[in-house]
């Protein structure tokens, strides 16, 4: 159950936060009552004008996972950091490349706040995709949770850089928070269902094959929100944490997911009559998320 602490006595930092996630974050803490500073690392201040009534609740920072002092003015005086990666603008696909760039903002993110001492505790987020994919995936007995992680070499080679990048970064802040003894805890998402989500993103690569094993999972926004908030509000919140709302595991949720990809990626799909099989067994648990948000008010 959720402490009853103070949320007015508590600063928290967002960063990055110009996504999806993390507008939503700053928005959502402000509600409940937070002082929120909003890390941005490319312009996207205007999206916040108007979000809070007291100017003094927002304070907008400037940082870039990649010069260490701006990360931490970002810090100075937060007791958590919400943390998510956001590709450089100048970099923004997934390739090789990647895992390296994700990797050294995972560091430097993580070493800012080992050395910033308000800082008690870290969400860092993550994806299903450094969990489920690994070559024993289809002979395991139980389900896919917390406890598994991709395989590196599986990921690089084939491709599957997305979940590489995801993986590593995710190891090396776990390495990092342990080593600093930092209080940490990460989401495990599944493919967020934002309004701009369209077929080229990195995290459906393999996305055929994560159907027929029943692990493709995806997320609302709210939902999303509410775990991060959750996992940190509560004091008995640890490790990883699987967090997915919805399975696509029925020819209905492939079909209906094809035509929110691209309206000529439902053509292209097998027929109801042309598969052998119309339901898939969901292979992966996120009973760890859901049994801690039991009491969690919204």
């Amino acid at each position: 159950m959720a402490p009853s602490f103070d949320h007015t006595a508590q600063t928290v930092c967002v960063m990055d936060a110009s996504a999806h996630l993390g507008f939503a974050l700053v928005h959502t803490l402000l509600h409940r009552g937070y002082t929120v500073h909003a890390s941005f690392q490319t312009q996207g201040e205007d999206m916040l004008k108007g979000i809070s009534t007291d100017p003094n609740k927002l304070k907008i920072f400037r940082s870039d996972p990649f010069d260490y002092q701006s990360i931490m003015d970002s810090l100075k005086g937060c007791s958590a950091l919400f943390y998510s990666f956001q590709p450089p603008s100048d970099q923004p696909d997934y390739d090789e490349y990647m895992a390296d760039v994700e990797v050294r903002a995972a560091h430097n993110v993580l070493e800012a706040c080992a050395q910033t001492e308000t800082i008690e505790k870290v969400v860092f987020t993550s994806s299903a995709t450094a969990v489920v994919w690994r070559e024993d995936r289809k002979t395991m007995e139980l389900d896919l949770d917390e406890r598994h992680w991709s395989d590196v070499n599986f990921c690089r080679k084939f491709k599957l850089w997305h979940a590489m990048s995801k993986t590593m970064a995710e190891k090396t802040a776990w390495a990092l928070a342990m080593d600093r003894g930092m209080n940490m805890v990460s989401i495990n998402a599944g493919l967020l269902m934002s309004p701009d989500l369209s077929i080229s993103n990195p995290y459906l690569r393999g996305a055929a094959e994560m159907y027929e094993d029943g692990v493709f999972v995806t997320v609302d926004l709210p939902f999303l929100v509410d775990a991060h908030i959750c996992v940190y509000e509560d004091v008995s919140s640890y490790g990883r944490y699987l967090c997915f709302n919805h399975i696509i595991n029925t020819q209905d949720d492939a079909l209906r997911l094809a035509r929110i990809l691209t309206p000529d990626a439902a053509s292209s799909l097998p027929q109801r009559e042309e598969c052998g099989k119309s339901f898939i067994e969901q292979r992966i648990s996120n009973k760890k998320l859901n049994k801690l948000m039991v009491d969690f008010e919204a």
